[in-house]
């Protein structure tokens, strides 16, 4: 939600001290209502350091967990898919917390995915396209030693689901959880389905289902999840969604 007031707010843009700004206040918020544990390591660290007055270039430099390629779908649907704005819109919404090759491919598979679902691709043009997204941005950023996301994105693709906690692994590295994401895509036919199989993997399930049920959503419509399970959402979570996304298209109709 916080990428995507900020992708509103700003005309496309997000400004790297505002992402660093919202993430703190948000926070703050969930500590005073006594919430904790909601961070990720790359997320916590980075704001650990840009609390204490760190240098903001600097906070993200080790960032490597999938934090990025969570809260990065408001950006695939924003953004058409021309990939170079695509990747440089992925970067400059990740690098305060996840400056690393890594990181970034993880994040730029996801955006790409749901940007191509959003313009009409099928499942398997938007995984393609995901795979190029991903090669292109794991040249950004910080190199670390890290598993390639584009490979394994490709590998998942002949992987029964039942195999991903095993082979490709569930746990909160990009190289790990992007590619579990994608895998369960590619041979479950009904998006929500698709949901409650990555929740069932194990590990970072959370993170592994919003990715798949962002690709899901984007690929094949909101009219694919069960009304019930779409209003559950929407109101325990008290989220504008329906205006939100409104708003996220308009930018989208913008930029073509």
């Amino acid at each position: 939600m916080i990428v995507a007031r900020l992708l509103v707010s700003g005309g496309g843009r997000i400004d790297p001290r505002g992402l660093a700004d919202a993430l703190l206040e948000w926070e703050r918020d969930l500590r005073s209502r006594g919430i904790r544990g909601l961070l990720g390591p790359s997320t916590r660290a980075a704001l650990t350091a840009v609390a204490a007055g760190g240098a903001l270039e600097e906070a993200g430099k080790y960032g490597t967990t999938n934090g990025a390629a969570m809260r990065i779908a408001p950006v695939g649907i924003a953004n058409p898919a021309d990939l170079d704005v695509l990747v440089e819109t992925v970067v400059e919404a990740s690098w305060v917390t996840h400056n690393t090759g890594v990181a970034f491919a993880g994040a730029a598979a996801v955006a790409a995915a749901v940007s191509a679902g959003v313009g009409g691709a099928n499942l398997s043009e938007a995984i393609d396209f995901a795979v190029e997204a991903a090669e292109r941005a794991a040249k950004r950023g910080n190199w670390v030693a890290a598993g390639d996301v584009a490979a394994r994105i490709r590998w998942s693709r002949t992987m029964d689901p039942a195999d991903v906690p095993a082979l490709i692994g569930t746990s909160v590295a990009t190289q790990e959880s992007v590619p579990a994401a994608f895998a369960v895509l590619r041979h479950v036919e009904d998006p929500w389905q698709a949901c409650c199989t990555a929740a069932s993997l194990g590990g970072d399930t959370d993170t592994i289902a919003a990715i798949a049920g962002a690709i899901a959503g984007a690929c094949t419509g909101a009219g694919a999840f069960p009304d019930e399970a779409v209003r559950t959402v929407t109101e325990v979570n008290d989220l504008p969604l329906p205006e939100l996304a409104d708003d996220l298209l308009k930018l989208r109709a913008r930029t073509r």
